[in-house]
């Protein structure tokens, strides 16, 4: 199973471990006086009911927190062993503390002052892309060049989904929510063998449906099909238009939507794969194809402009870059993530790009993780009744690590102290996610397996609609697989007319094994057939 569905189902049934929420900060200023300390019971009736939290927040709550990162994170870094983290809270319009730990490369020394990261390394954000791709809509939305509500066939003609009746209505927004009826994950494994993003976002329109706008299910690459309509109604690339209309307004001179220009910073922190007990950088993850979902990099320093953006309610340093009301969607419910599975359970929400719910105190967050299996973990989480939010980056296979420590944080700054063992609950599960996948995995091939059939018979291309041929080879006296522009992998001989497929990517953590089955004329490739899309057939 995909890693990033894994951090979902991980995820979504606690409320208290989704770290999300959202609230337009034209109510921050009215909810932290009334958070701050409580009114006086003559002003009680001036302060709106919905803006009431349950508690009020501790004296000095955001200060006291930050006082306490720095033993956090060197917790974290001992109890996790990651490479590299930087960590990063804005609060009152400021930077109140950007800090990097650990090395961008851990085949350096560790005392190379060059290794060292700092609060200018460049990360790749992973999923974190996901809410800078919403501020972006939203300024479009704000400029009046699009709506939450533009069909996306207005601006991208040649999109289309399975059912024609979706296709006509499915909005920027709809995509922007998870809420097209997509399968989690339509186009990931595309992605992987190679194809770029045209080419999976013209086939997304081979994926089974669920109910249109009443089931959520997390998709890449219906969400950048969301951001390439914005971009083409603007006429330009997506990767443009975010440099244009929030990057550079905001002087964020070290994030990118372009991977090329993650891979050429000086600056950068490698990507780390957990392997057993150590991590190395021993794989590269583009994900440009999906970039506005996926494909961003940045640096904590350049994240808190950012941030204190989304806070000031679309406004930094005093320009207003981003509409309020445009921006509010965004960041307030849309669909429903996690519905509580007892009346008591709050359940958990997702806006445009971001993750929403409500704490025990009673205030909203907002926020979103990334993760990549291949070498990166992020989180961003925001508060806005106490006016602050947090960024956590890590170079590494996710741990746990980030969303550990923006959990103590939220509790600090609520309750002034931690409540919970955030990490090892975090830990545990994402232990978990790094299971291999396939059918054949802890099993020994047959002692006594069935011969192949000559494996001439086997050789040739075996079309299908969605991944485009399969393309069977001999070669040293053994079958290869090759599919789509960039994938090779050998295929080992298991029993009878069945192969077995390992390789590590992305979606296939290391130990996968899964099968390619030869019946007659057609050839099966479990690793594709997740959504019964896996069966090719010869020429």
């Amino acid at each position: 199973m995909q890693l990033a569905i894994l951090i979902r189902r991980l995820l979504v049934p606690s409320a208290a471990l989704l770290l999300v929420a959202g609230c337009g900060s034209s109510t921050q200023q009215a909810e932290t006086s009334a958070t701050s300390a409580p009114p006086p019971t003559s002003s009680l009736s001036e302060v709106p009911p919905p803006l009431v939290p349950a508690m009020p927040l501790p004296e000095n709550a955001v200060e006291n927190a930050v006082g306490k990162l720095d033993g956090l994170a060197d917790d974290l870094m001992k109890k996790s062993g990651l490479p590299g983290m930087a960590v990063a809270v804005v609060h009152g319009g400021k930077t109140v503390y950007a800090k990097g730990f650990g090395v961008k490369d851990n085949r350096r020394p560790p005392d190379d002052a060059q290794n060292r990261v700092d609060p200018d390394t460049v990360f790749q954000l992973a999923s974190v892309s996901k809410a800078l791709t919403a501020t972006v809509v939203a300024h479009q939305v704000g400029q009046k060049a699009i709506s939450w509500d533009t069909p996306i066939v207005e601006k991208l003609p040649r999109f289309a989904l399975a059912d024609p009746a979706v296709t006509r209505m499915v909005t920027v927004g709809d995509m922007l929510a998870h809420r097209s009826g997509l399968p989690d994950h339509a186009g990931d494994l595309m992605e992987e063998v190679g194809y770029d993003r045209q080419y999976v976002l013209d086939r997304l329109r081979d994926f089974p449906l669920a109910p249109f706008r009443t089931s959520y299910a997390y998709t890449n690459f219906g969400f950048t099909s969301g951001a390439e309509a914005v971009a083409a109604g603007a006429g330009k690339s997506w990767e443009d238009l975010s440099q244009e209309v929030l990057y550079q307004p905001l002087g964020m001179a070290s994030t990118s939507s372009r991977f090329d220009a993650y891979a050429t910073r000086q600056n950068r922190a490698l990507g780390h794969i957990h392997l057993g007990d150590r991590y190395a950088p021993d794989y590269v993850r583009d994900a440009q194809a999906q970039s506005p979902a996926g494909g961003a990099s940045s640096s904590v320093n350049d994240m808190t402009r950012w941030m204190t953006m989304v806070l000031g309610n679309g406004t930094y340093e005093g320009t207003q870059v981003v509409d309020p009301a445009a921006l509010l969607p965004a960041v307030t419910p849309q669909i429903v993530s996690d519905r509580g599975s007892v009346p008591a359970m709050r359940s958990g929400f997702y806006g445009y790009g971001f993750n929403v719910s409500t704490t025990s105190t009673g205030r909203q967050q907002f926020s979103h993780s990334g993760a990549f299996e291949l070498g990166a973990a992020t989180n961003v989480l925001f508060l806005p009744a106490a006016d602050v939010a947090i960024v956590v980056l890590t170079n590494a296979t996710p741990s746990g690590a980030p969303e550990t420590l923006t959990a103590e944080f939220a509790d600090l700054v609520q309750y002034g102290e931690v409540r919970e063992d955030w990490w090892k609950p975090y830990h545990d599960a994402f232990l978990g996610m790094e299971e291999p996948e396939g059918s054949l995995v802890g099993k020994q091939p047959p002692a006594n397996p069935a011969p192949p059939a000559p494996l001439a018979t086997y050789v040739g291309d075996y079309a299908n609609p969605v991944y485009g041929p399969a393309r069977i080879t001999e070669v040293e006296g053994g079958l290869r697989l090759a599919l789509g522009p960039k994938f090779t992998v050998p295929l080992k001989h298991w029993d009878g007319n069945v192969f077995s497929v390992g390789f590590v990517s992305e979606n296939s953590n290391p130990g996968s094994l899964t099968t390619a089955t030869f019946d007659g004329k057609t050839l099966n490739l479990e690793y594709w057939d997740e959504d019964g899309l896996g069966v090719f057939t010869r020429a």
